[in-house]
């Protein structure tokens, strides 16, 4: 086995084509990392939205919140079944809710994107992971007031605290900020549900009931009531399931995502393949001393392979180091499901770190492996004789 450092000193004597390369292969991975991180932000912000112990209950034939329609007077009937989990207070955890869409111009004159307004019961915070009001207050009901995150309120005019807009000429002012476990609630404006219903002209419109239903027997019993009822006749999903749904906006994302990691991929390849065969062009000599001093062919196989994956992971070490200032920051791109603004935080895991490196790995292998074979191809008088 040739030691290691044989490598290292080779790197080393060979420093500007080592940093070019190197480069090459950092920025390729950083542009990778940086998309798959953005990914993992999205599914992140559609997974923790969902909780196995609620439900969602919407109009026959609905797949997502703003097409369906439920009668009010059958939507009173669900938020009072048995079964339901109780607040504090002794108050059904059940939301009747009506949602709309707002077109939104986002700040620095970057377009327009829909953005989710939403009207709910006051209970219906309750629903929403970790939900709590970080700057401001919450909406007093009645007098058009509405909260948002700090996500939406930095990235739309007039939605920042204190800041007022219209819902079709019906002014509402922006009294709040909240978070909520970085959920896809933090991408929606939040109002009192009759404040909203009001504004739209639609007295009374009920979108979705969101219901909790913590025991396992009567969440099955409720889905199948509600369902086959003829009272009722309506679509029940699980919220984790209505999310998991929803992840189509990232899976589109993820392919194209991995298409151009893959043909930048080829590029680096290209990139360390070329250091390597002038390593070998370069080196013929040593090679042939290797081989004359009794190293057989696999050990200088694998030194050049080595050479090849040490390049290529200085290289993404240096690429996912270059994503860490990106790590929490906020972004947006369009929910494909419901054609909203979803926003979501850069996320560098271990897992998306882990993918960087394993990109550079098979770089460094795949670019390597061509250079090495044909330095082990060469015959030993013939390297010997090389200047």
């Amino acid at each position: 086995m040739i030691p290691l450092k044989y490598n290292l000193r080779s790197l080393r004597v060979r420093w500007a084509t080592t940093l070019l390369t190197c480069v090459a292969i950092g920025v390729v991975v950083f542009a990778s990392v940086l998309t798959f991180g953005m990914i993992d932000g999205i599914e992140n912000a559609l997974t923790s939205s969902g909780d196995s112990e609620d439900l969602i209950i919407m109009r026959q034939g609905s797949n997502d919140e703003m097409s369906s329609t439920v009668d009010p007077n059958v939507a009173r009937e669900l938020v009072n079944l048995p079964g339901i989990a109780a607040s504090q207070d002794g108050q059904p955890l059940a939301s009747r809710e009506f949602v709309t869409i707002l077109i939104k111009p986002r700040r620095g004159g970057d377009g327009t994107a829909n953005v989710i307004v939403r009207g709910l019961d006051t209970i219906g915070r309750s629903l929403r992971p970790k939900f709590k009001i970080v700057e401001g207050r919450d909406i007093q009901p009645g007098v058009n007031e509405v909260i948002t995150s700090r996500n939406i309120a930095d990235r739309f005019e007039t939605l920042a605290l204190g800041e007022s807009f219209e819902i079709n000429k019906v002014a509402f002012k922006v009294v709040g900020l909240f978070e909520a476990d970085g959920s896809s609630a933090e991408s929606e404006v939040w109002t009192d549900l009759r404040d909203l219903t009001s504004a739209q002209r639609y007295d009374g419109a009920i979108s979705v009931v969101n219901m909790r239903v913590p025991d396992a027997e009567t969440r099955r019993e409720i889905v199948e009531r509600v369902r086959n009822d003829e009272q009722f006749k309506l679509k029940v999903v699980s919220e984790q399931d209505y999310f998991e749904d929803q992840k189509s906006s990232s899976v589109a994302i993820k392919v194209v995502a991995y298409l151009i990691a893959g043909f930048l991929t080829v590029g680096a390849m290209f990139a360390a393949a070329n250091t390597m065969y002038s390593a070998v062009a370069s080196r013929g000599r040593e090679i042939g001393t290797l081989r004359a001093v009794g190293f057989p062919r696999r050990a200088v196989l694998t030194s050049f392979l080595m050479e090849s994956l040490v390049l290529c992971l200085i290289g993404g070490a240096l690429g996912c180091l270059a994503t860490i200032p990106f790590n929490g920051i906020t972004g947006g791109t369009q929910n494909l499901a419901t054609f909203s603004e979803i926003t979501f935080s850069f996320r560098f895991g271990p897992r998306v770190l882990a993918q960087g490196m394993g990109l550079a790995v098979a770089m460094g292998l795949i670019g390597g492996i061509l250079p090495a074979v044909r330095a082990i191809r060469l015959e030993i008088t013939d390297a010997l004789r090389q200047r």
